[in-house]
């Protein structure tokens, strides 16, 4: 007999909006039954787990496309023990869906973390692997070692696509270099999505790389030139293209609430993708942690490296970047699950399986208190996270 359990009573944040005192049905892996009403008990339930959720939210797990770590881990570490800690730490604050950053290093050892890492994909713990640098701009490196940055030659580019075995699903470069828009083109036609970012380029070389064949702004706003009414750079760029999807992140250190609204009004919750762009202090507290070969000092949550003081990533998780949405920016709910949700998982192509509450999906889910603090998180049908809300057998 399969597995069934009923999540009954809470407000569903389904595709069509927010339902009140619905139901959702889930057996084995996959959700079975989505019921958008207040409706009597089906006689079936008599042989589920039913867990009563009212005065609940439940939402869609989240999908992070760009976090490089958490629980004092990293994925450039390079051990399939230190991937893992990193996805369970973000996986309990409900990414249910995680893509592994690399950070700038030697070309062999990139290579090495990409063959670690493509191993957990196979498995179903990872989507699949992010590369951001070395191809980036020293102007804009932000918490990368500047020794090892280096143009992004579409042989190198290759190299490091090949290593990742076929789940490289995104690459981070700065399209003014030499070879960036010939990388560019050799990533579309890899499909693998090309990301702009660490760039120092101008509005009119973003716009040929995107014709090229660019779908993504890494963390926009961040690590670019600043918009200009004479010089609008990449920001304008990336923000006025519907081919390309922006990625923001939402922890109110590296961004201004008015960015964010900018980018919403303009991009649309259909084209925003907050990220954590975590590093290893995610999950933990105050002080020094490693962010590839640097060192980075954390003080009240705020990632800096210790040479330099630049922001190194972020301690971010996405239920903090949604309630701070919710909370702070005033963003509608509906918007805030599709910016963590159901945009990213179209950007990687797994909306047939992740990313909105829908039948057939996997049974991926967030379970929320009416404050929107997680207190429950269930992935492929299994509680990572288990609300203390039990009532049924």
């Amino acid at each position: 007999m399969s597995k069934r359990t009923v999540l009954s009573g809470a407000r569903l944040v389904l595709p069509d909006g927010v339902h009140e005192s619905g139901r959702l049905t889930i057996e084995d892996r996959t959700i079975a039954h989505v019921t958008k009403r207040p409706s009597v008990v089906d006689p079936e339930d008599e042989q589920a787990t039913v867990v009563d959720l009212t005065g609940h939210w439940v939402v869609p797990g989240f999908v992070d496309v760009h976090v490089h770590g958490g629980g004092n881990a990293s994925f450039s570490a390079g051990t399939a023990e230190e991937a893992l800690r990193t996805i369970h730490t973000h996986r309990a604050h409900g990414t249910t869906t995680t893509v592994a950053s690399t950070v700038t290093g030697t070309l062999d050892d990139l290579s090495e973390q990409a063959r670690v890492l493509s191993e957990l994909v196979e498995q179903g713990d990872l989507a699949g692997v992010h590369f951001e640098g070395p191809f980036i701009s020293l102007q804009r490196c932000g918490a990368h070692d500047t020794s090892l940055l280096r143009d992004p030659d579409p042989a190198d580019v290759r190299r490091l696509v090949d290593a990742a075995r076929g789940t490289a699903v995104m690459l981070t470069l700065a399209p003014e270099l030499p070879g960036g828009i010939d990388s560019v083109r050799l990533l579309a036609d890899l499909g693998v999505r090309a990301a702009v970012g660490h760039t120092d380029a101008d509005y009119e070389t973003v716009g040929r790389a995107v014709e090229a064949g660019a779908t993504v702004a890494t963390h926009l706003f961040n690590a670019m030139p600043v918009l200009g009414h004479r010089a609008p750079g990449p920001v304008a760029a990336l923000l006025e293209d519907d081919r390309v999807t922006v990625e923001l992140i939402n922890d109110g250190t590296h961004m201004h609430r008015a960015a964010l609204e900018l980018a919403f009004r303009d991009a649309g919750p259909g084209r925003v993708a907050f990220i954590t762009d975590a590093m290893g202090a995610a999950g933990m507290g105050d002080g020094r942690y490693p962010l590839g070969p640097l060192e980075v000092e954390v003080s009240d949550g705020v990632a800096r490296l210790v040479e330099g003081g630049s922001i190194a990533g972020s301690t971010l998780t996405l239920d903090r970047a949604f309630r701070r949405a919710v909370t702070v920016d005033g963003l509608p709910v509906p918007d805030v699950v599709a910016a963590l949700s159901a945009t990213p998982a179209r950007l990687l192509g797994m909306q047939d399986r992740v990313g909105s509450l829908e039948v057939g999906k996997y049974a991926d889910l967030v379970v929320l208190d009416a404050e929107f603090e997680v207190v429950g998180v269930m992935r492929r049908g299994a509680w990572v996270r288990e609300p203390g809300v039990r009532t049924g057998a």
